[in-house]
């Protein structure tokens, strides 16, 4: 069905011409109406889903949380359950843990990480694995009971909301984010008039003055600011669009020049997704991204374009932002992320837990949530580091549970280099990715922690695998970004990484810049830790790592990056895009698609 721009395609704009096939296919069917389709194959089982409808369905089921697995892993599924915020209510946890205990095997066993695992993404939602269609009703029943839903958590939507996920009990929140949050969630989630927009939309609200919501890298931002009205200064958002980190066009979200009260945060959010919906590119998905057109428009004419057309009321001017204090993810300062002991408003604390790389097996998982009822509240949120936090922890209880042995394995006071490692799903199921990440990034931080060090005065470090240039892992804005690749040693084809330098957000933030290309991946850390002992005997007195890496240029850096064999081995070397899982015995996979290593 093609419909001229303006007129409604399924209860939507549609745009002149729908040439993609993704627009095509949500054209027919899309948003609520899945879960009909998604449960009858449920029943009548994978192989009736028609070979030449495959793509299509895979597409439509991204809406209700599902991506198929990688080549080879036919008839297994991802799951994305939406937290927004990363807030999971007492007893959400467990079920969680529960659910993945139960569903989450596969045939094949990671020897990293064992079975039944789960995943914390860096967008404070939660993954599992191994997921068959057959038992998809049951688990969505489960959710359902818990008020947990897989609802728009992929797809071209409106995505989980991110933010400070300790919001409402932030002792330095400037204004509460919970309460907007939660509304923008019940507007959002289900909502025809922005089910179908041209790609993922994704959204960041924060009240607090660390910058934890990282809205630049969102497209959509509200961030916490002060307004003069009336005489009397009211604290409300500032309002960012068109952030984003995918592929090799990363974007910080641009200043739209306005203010907004917690009231009305909705209606502008609602008047820019429209916006978006109504003139973003349906013509090609590469450039379907809101970033894109703020390129094209200019921050003016978004604005512009919102007041005239989308929202009913005068746009206020943007207020005074509190950016000078963000600290979160900026290479110095007191707060740099939520891991370890931190006040609540109400007097109690909540303990941020080191999760490497944010897996977590399932019996970690339920022991967890018996941890959080014993001395917190049960209420456990979920951080875009990846980690977990606890909440509402009494001051008399916090040397106990700081003593408990599951926080042996998840410390609250980690080493820098397991405190700041961060990996995407990587090729063990991910069809998109290049090379190994998880399991990698374990071996790498841990190979770090014993054979490299950093100044006494630096003690944070933050390393980002990603497994292509999707960019799950956020790779651009950390200390060293590691970006999968392929490359030749010896004359055979091996995994590599390039090598970036000097990510990291605040009051200005900076992308990585790429200084090194295709490292095999056993020579990486040996060239992480000669970097840093460069960095010790050349930075300035009190420098951070990043300041260090501003003041040289790209050819500089790149000899810093010296790649080195050391006793570090990489079980991971061949090339795991062509395997049908990673550690099986018998890994070949005979009609995989070609990489560049094959070239």
């Amino acid at each position: 069905m093609v419909t001229p721009r303006g007129q409604l395609c399924r209860g939507v704009p549609c745009p002149l011409t729908m040439p993609t096939d993704v627009e095509k296919w949500k054209s027919a069917v899309y948003g609520e109406e899945i879960r009909d389709h998604l449960f009858a194959f449920a029943e009548t089982g994978f192989d009736s889903i028609p070979d030449d409808e495959r793509d299509a369905w895979f597409e439509r089921f991204k809406w209700w949380g599902l991506y198929h697995q990688r080549n080879g892993q036919e008839g297994y599924f991802m799951m994305r359950i939406g937290t927004p915020n990363g807030v999971l209510e007492p007893g959400q946890l467990r079920a969680v843990g529960e659910i993945a205990d139960t569903y989450a095997r596969g045939p094949g066993t990671n020897p990293v990480f064992g079975d039944a695992y789960v995943d914390f993404t860096t967008r404070q939602s939660i993954q599992l694995h191994w997921i068959e269609l057959a038992d998809v009703p049951e688990i969505f029943e489960t959710l359902d009971e818990h008020g947990l839903s897989t609802q728009q958590a992929c797809g071209d939507s409106w995505r989980n909301i991110v933010g400070n996920p300790v919001a409402g009990k932030d002792a330095r929140e400037v204004v509460d984010a919970w309460p907007v949050i939660e509304e923008l969630n019940e507007t959002f989630t289900g909502n025809d008039a922005h089910a179908n927009l041209p790609r993922k939309w994704k959204v960041s609200v924060t009240g607090s003055a660390d910058g934890s919501g990282q809205g630049d890298i969102n497209d959509l931002a509200f961030e916490p600011a002060y307004k003069t009205v009336d005489g009397e200064e009211v604290v409300g958002f500032n309002v960012r669009v068109g952030g984003g980190l995918a592929r090799n066009e990363p974007r910080f979200a641009r200043d739209i020049d306005v203010w907004v009260r917690p009231e009305r945060v909705a209606a502008v959010a609602g008047g820019i997704s429209a916006l978006f919906r109504d003139h973003g590119d349906r013509e090609d998905r590469y450039n379907a991204r809101v970033k894109f057109l703020v390129d094209e428009w200019g921050p003016e004419r978004v604005r512009e374009t919102l007041q005239a057309e989308y929202v009913d009321f005068d746009l206020e001017t943007a207020g005074r932002d509190v950016r000078s204090e963000y600290t979160y993810n900026t290479g110095d300062g007191t707060r740099n992320d939520l891991v370890g002991v931190h006040d609540q408003a109400d007097g109690t604390n909540f303990v941020g837990l080191n999760v490497l790389v944010g897996r977590m097996g399932a019996a970690d998982v339920l022991a967890l949530a018996d941890l959080a009822d014993e001395y917190g509240s049960g209420e456990v949120r979920l951080s875009q580091r990846q980690n977990v936090i606890v909440t509402d922890v009494p001051d008399d209880e916090l040397e106990a549970f700081c003593a408990e042995p599951l926080l042996e394995h998840y410390s609250p006071e980690p080493s820098p280099f397991m405190r700041g490692s961060v990996a995407c799903t990587g090729t063990e199921f991910c069809s998109l990715s290049i090379v190994e990440t998880k399991n990698r990034q374990v071996r790498f931080a841990r190979w770090l922690k014993e054979n490299a060090s950093l100044p006494a005065d630096v003690d944070e470090f933050h390393v980002h695998l990603s497994g292509c240039t999707a960019s799950c892992a956020q790779p651009q804005i950390a200390d060293v970004s590691l970006r999968g690749m392929k490359t030749r040693k010896d004359g055979e084809p091996v995994e590599a990484l390039d090598v970036g330098l000097g990510g990291g957000l605040g009051d200005e933030p900076t992308f990585a810049r790429w200084v090194t290309q295709r490292v095999p991946v056993d020579e990486v850390p040996g060239a992480i830790a000669t970097l840093l002992e460069t960095f010790a005997e050349r930075r300035n007195p009190g420098e951070s790592f990043r300041a260090f890496v501003a003041r040289h240029d790209d050819e500089t850096l790149d000899g810093f990056v010296e790649p080195e064999e050391t006793d570090y081995e990489d079980p991971m070397m061949h090339n795991t895009k062509r395997t049908w899982y990673p550690y099986a015995e018998d890994d070949a996979l005979e009609d995989a698609p070609p990489t560049p290593a094959d070239d």
